[in-house]
C-alpha cells in the first residue's frame, strides 16, 4: 500500500513538472508575457504607419492648434509616451502631429503651419494637443478615413511614425493601411470625458 502511494506521488510529480515546462514554453513562445532579466514586459509597442506625402519639418512648438479663423469640432488628443519596457514614462520625448482640415485639405505651404505642431512630454511622459477633428480626402477613387499623423522620437528609442484613426469610421475597412491588423490598437474612440461635452481621444504611445 505504501509502495503504491509513493509510486502515485512520483507519477503526479512528473506530470506536474512536464505540465509546468510546457506552460512556460507556451507563454514564452505564443503569449504576451516574456521574462527577461527578471523583468516582465508585454506586447505594448505602438505600430508604425506610412509617413505620407504631406509631412513638413519645423512645425511650431505648441499644443493648441486652433485659431479663431478655423471651423470644426474641437478635440483633445492626449496620452503618455512610454519606453520599450512598456512602463517607464519618457520625459522630453518629441511628439509631432499633422492632419488635414475638416474639409480634407493640408496646409503644405503657408507660414501658419495650420493643423501642424510639435510638443515635448513633461516629467510624467504626458503630452496633449488641442485641435480640430480632421476631415477626409480622396485617395484615388476612395476616401481615406479621418486620421492624425504622429512622429515621435526620444533618446535611446527608435523613432515612431504612425497614424491615429477613429473608431466607427466607415472608411477604415476599405483603407489599405487602416484595415491592417497592426493598426487595430490605433483605432480609438472619441470620448465625452466630462460634463461640458468636451471630446477627448486617449492615445498612449509605446516606443521600441
Amino acid at each position: 500500500m505504501v509502495a503504491s502511494r509513493k509510486l502515485l506521488l512520483a507519477m503526479n510529480r512528473k506530470d506536474f513538472l512536464r505540465t509546468s515546462v510546457f506552460s512556460a514554453f507556451a507563454l514564452s513562445t505564443f503569449g504576451f508575457i516574456v521574462k527577461k532579466e527578471e523583468n516582465f514586459s508585454g506586447d505594448c509597442e505602438t505600430t508604425n504607419d506610412i509617413l505620407g506625402p504631406f509631412y513638413r519639418d519645423n512645425a511650431p512648438v505648441r499644443n493648441n492648434l486652433i485659431n479663431k479663423d478655423m471651423e470644426g469640432q474641437e478635440v483633445l488628443i492626449k496620452g503618455i509616451v512610454y519606453g520599450s519596457d512598456c512602463s517607464t514614462p519618457l520625459k522630453d520625448a518629441k511628439v509631432e502631429i499633422w492632419h488635414c482640415s475638416n474639409k480634407g485639405e493640408y496646409d503644405n505651404t503657408s507660414d501658419k503651419y495650420q493643423h501642424r505642431a510639435q510638443w515635448y512630454t513633461d516629467e510624467n511622459g504626458f503630452y496633449s494637443f488641442k485641435t480640430l477633428l480632421p476631415g477626409k480626402y480622396l485617395n484615388g477613387n476612395q476616401f481615406r478615413p479621418a486620421h492624425i499623423h504622429f512622429r515621435v522620437s526620444a533618446k535611446n528609442q527608435d523613432e515612431l511614425i504612425s497614424q491615429l484613426y477613429f473608431k466607427g469610421d466607415p472608411h477604415i475597412t476599405s483603407d489599405p493601411w487602416a484595415k491592417k491588423k497592426s493598426a487595430e490598437n490605433r483605432i480609438l474612440p472619441i470620448v465625452l470625458e466630462d460634463s461640458m461635452g468636451n471630446l477627448v481621444v486617449n492615445f498612449n504611445i509605446y516606443l521600441s
